[in-house]
């Protein structure tokens, strides 16, 4: 099981690209699952749904399950901290690898989704471990790859190959400290 992150400001098109990218790989052969970061307050539930009505009666966690898939929903105590990535990635089931949209300032493999429009700046020095930027323009001064945001082949071709193992990747992710939040700088 390998992991790569497809990391870039809001508005960059990570979720447009993984919608892509996910089609290239499965067509590869190789067995895809997600881990995406929110940073906002959301809700996979609906008010009215049974699921819904155990949380809001003080259920900590719910899991929902039918014959196609099922869905756990954990609510975090007053004060309980995010769980880290590392502790995300061991909860997933074995697959040949995770995309981990989001996560920016995390020490795992990723690469950048750039577009020039966004008015943002690189992650590349900003961010641990950029191994490529996806982008929309060219960017002759990039210290690592870039190829064309639309050139999914080739995006696929790197995260296979910069891709690392999930288990060591959550040892090395425990020796250290969560990251603070990265927030584009102001120019």
């Amino acid at each position: 099981m390998r992991v790569i992150g497809l990391a870039g400001w809001s508005g960059a098109g990570k979720t447009t690209l993984l919608a892509k990218l996910i089609p290239a790989l499965v067509a590869r052969g190789v067995e895809v699952s997600t881990v995406k970061h929110a940073h906002h307050a959301f809700d996979i539930d609906r008010p009215g749904k049974d699921s819904h009505t155990h949380r809001a009666a003080g259920a900590r966690e719910v899991l929902v399950a039918s014959g196609r898939r099922f869905a756990l929903m954990r609510e975090y105590a007053p004060g309980e901290e995010e769980p880290p990535l590392g502790a995300l990635l061991a909860r997933l089931a074995p697959v040949d690898l995770v995309v981990v949209e989001g996560f920016k300032a995390w020490g795992h493999p990723k690469i950048e989704v750039f577009r020039a429009a966004n008015g943002k700046p690189h992650l590349y020095g900003q961010a641990p471990a950029v191994r490529a930027i996806a982008s929309d323009v060219a960017l002759a001064d990039a210290p690592v790859p870039v190829v064309p945001l639309d050139d999914v082949e080739a995006i696929a071709d790197i995260a296979l190959r910069e891709a690392v193992d999930r288990d060591a990747l959550c040892v090395a992710l425990a020796e250290v400290p969560p990251p603070a939040r990265l927030k584009p700088a102001r120019g």
